[in-house]
């Protein structure tokens, strides 16, 4: 019964959107879900690059790849590529990859991403590039230059609000231009109301779909409901996998004292096989509470471990409760319920 039309539309009236064909359409409620978009830095030679829209429209792998960023996109593409044997460089401006992220954890995501071959430059970003026959060639901010057959800017995402006639609903938006709402995703114009990446709040797919189903409660079930944003689990599918919940060490560290515990090894897999990578499970608790407040893995599907540990978080446990429960051998995850004491206090 839904009807849809595939073209552009913009707000003239906090009931009424005009469609790219010049039909208007009413509605009581209106609610904007249209994401957002990659954008490239102003140097120049920009236009010569594609961004993670484009990739997937590639005809063919290219030899050598740059990629620019040091997100988690940036990041798990650069896996991606060295997996499908291209010869990948990543450039980040910064001291290292995943800001924001746990630092022991993305530094062991670091020493696995080199070693699977992918050449990452820290404290590098590039300045401009240009056209060299069939490739192109790419000026660094160390003073290198080198041509590569592909260039991908992983630099940044902007909401999609451009087009939408916003303005004239005098409907604010922020600096980077997201759609400012409340608790319940209600926009200063009351009839509008918007979820997802056009807010720019937690740009995480299943994090649009809680919204949405929190503005149908609130707006057709009469059952008022905000969006709960505190403990997302996240998987970042870099190679190796990492999953995390919660704060960091340094975060967690700066709230009030914490314990720290963690454990660094190779699995049963790695070490049957002949491997030489390492994985990371971390639990970071509230020294007065005991409950656990961050959890960070570096380790084959952690992805699928911290979906399940999330839960236990959001419930409350506490280190005792992980103590409490029977290991599950032999796995990666029962290194969760056997560590001991803290590694570290803080």
């Amino acid at each position: 019964g839904v009807e849809t039309f595939d073209m552009a539309a913009k707000l003239v009236e906090p009931h009424v959107v005009e469609l790219a064909d010049g039909t208007r359409k009413t509605a009581k409620h209106i609610l904007l879900a249209v994401g957002g978009r990659p954008v490239k830095p102003d140097i120049p030679g920009a236009d010569l690059a594609i961004t993670s829209n484009e990739i997937f429209n590639l005809q063919q792998l290219p030899k050598s790849m740059l990629i620019i960023g040091g997100g988690y996109i940036a990041s798990e593409f650069a896996g991606i590529m060295t997996g499908l044997g291209v010869a990948t460089t990543q450039f980040y401006r910064g001291e290292q990859i995943l800001r924001g992220f746990d630092d022991e954890a993305r530094n062991l995501v670091t020493d696995g991403m080199r070693a699977r071959g992918v050449d990452l430059r820290l404290g590098t970003n590039a300045t401009a590039l240009r056209q060299e026959g069939n490739g192109i060639r790419v000026v660094a901010t160390d003073g290198t230059e080198a041509v590569y057959d592909q260039v991908m800017f992983a630099t940044g995402r902007r909401p999609n609000t451009d087009m939408l006639g916003l303005a004239a609903l005098d409907l604010p938006l922020d600096a980077n231009g997201a759609v400012i709402v409340d608790d319940y995703s209600q926009t200063a114009v009351p009839s509008i109301y918007a979820v997802g990446d056009v807010t720019d709040r937690v740009n995480l797919t299943p994090v649009a779909i809680q919204e949405g189903m929190a503005f149908v409660k609130t707006v057709f079930q009469g059952a008022p409901t905000k969006p709960d944003h505190d403990l997302i689990p996240t998987a970042i599918f870099t190679q190796p996998e990492f999953g995390t919940i919660g704060l960091s060490e340094a975060a967690a560290q700066a709230a009030g004292p914490i314990n720290v515990y963690a454990t660094t090894f190779r699995s049963m897999r790695e070490s049957f096989g002949g491997g030489q990578e390492k994985s990371l499970l971390k639990l970071i608790t509230d020294a007065d509470t005991d409950k656990v407040i961050g959890c960070h893995i570096v380790a084959p599907a952690a992805g699928e471990m911290i979906q399940l540990i999330g839960v236990a978080i959001k419930m409350g446990a506490t280190k005792a409760d992980f103590d409490r429960t029977m290991a599950v051998h032999p796995t990666l995850s029962e290194e969760l319920v056997t560590m001991g004491g803290p590694v570290r206090m803080g």
